[in-house]
């Protein structure tokens, strides 16, 4: 016969031990999140910092959009090159993830707009003055400077680039988390390699890379943020610009972390739904 030797918890502990299992982080998040809503709706100066800063969110959301498509499928390629048993196929991709890698995004990010981008301007106007007796003195190629790229474009190229390498990383440990028998039932039944990783390995891959493919689409949200430093006019430029001609800095970048707050708190729970709903099928 079991005896129960524990002894009885008081309504006190129960009490605590019941608080402690609330989630308390999403408690103060949301207490913080009604503080500054009624800030927005109330207080004149939030309500122009946002009027403000909403332009930028556009920006924000396109500029996240266009170079996380873009790194996806960057890291797609470049994922199927780790994998390769191609040698130069193989040295090629591994090139490209250990310099992705191995530079901060800052650096990548001036790295593009300062060097790669003038560097293939000058190149293009090469061609256009040595070939300036078919295209003409004044053809576009002759012409173009610098200034007349649209930086938005060139944050989105150095944001794919380098989530394009943390992607190839991704997929890599997606498909060789996949058994090795599965390609070789594959090849068995007389499909070709492509066939095999298409419509066998691949499936399989992206539904277990899906979490920090979701955590990634996050990160770069955060990062386009940096954006900022080579004047693009996001979210994070605008409350800078707010706050450096008003001097509301408490303000401007309160209204500024609430608001990529609820960003990613939406992504968050939007990766998650597909994620449930991935599992479904």
């Amino acid at each position: 016969m079991n005896i129960n030797t524990e002894a009885p918890r008081s309504t006190q502990v129960k009490i605590v031990d019941r608080l402690a299992g609330l989630p308390w982080w999403f408690i103060l998040i949301l207490l913080a999140s009604v503080i500054l809503a009624y800030q927005f709706a109330s207080n004149e100066t939030y309500q122009q910092i946002f009027r403000r800063i909403l332009s930028g969110i556009v920006v924000t959301l396109s500029l996240t959009a266009l170079a996380y498509t873009t790194a996806i499928l960057l890291g797609l390629v470049a994922g199927l090159g780790r994998v390769s048993k191609n040698t130069v196929i193989f040295n090629l991709a591994t090139l490209y993830v250990q310099i992705v890698r191995g530079i901060p995004m800052l650096v990548q990010i001036f790295y593009w707009g300062f060097v790669i981008f003038p560097g293939l301007i000058g190149l293009l106007n090469l061609v256009g003055v040595t070939f300036a007796s078919y295209l003409g003195t004044d053809n576009m190629l002759a012409t173009i400077k610098p200034s007349d790229i649209n930086l938005f474009w060139v944050v989105v190229v150095a944001l794919a680039f380098a989530y394009g390498g943390y992607e190839a990383e991704t997929f890599r440990a997606g498909i060789e988390s996949i058994g090795q028998g599965q390609m070789e039932a594959a090849r068995s039944l007389g499909m070709t390699y492509a066939q095999a990783m298409r419509f066998v390995i691949l499936p399989q891959a992206i539904r277990r890379v899906l979490p920090p493919l979701g955590n990634d689409l996050i990160s770069m949200l955060k990062d386009s943020s940096l954006a900022s430093v080579l004047g693009v006019r996001d979210i994070t430029q605008e409350a800078r610009l707010y706050a450096s001609t008003t001097f509301r800095y408490v303000e401007a970048y309160n209204s500024l972390a609430f608001i990529y707050l609820v960003l990613t708190l939406t992504l968050s729970l939007l990766t998650r739904w597909i994620e449930t709903r991935w599992k479904q099928y």
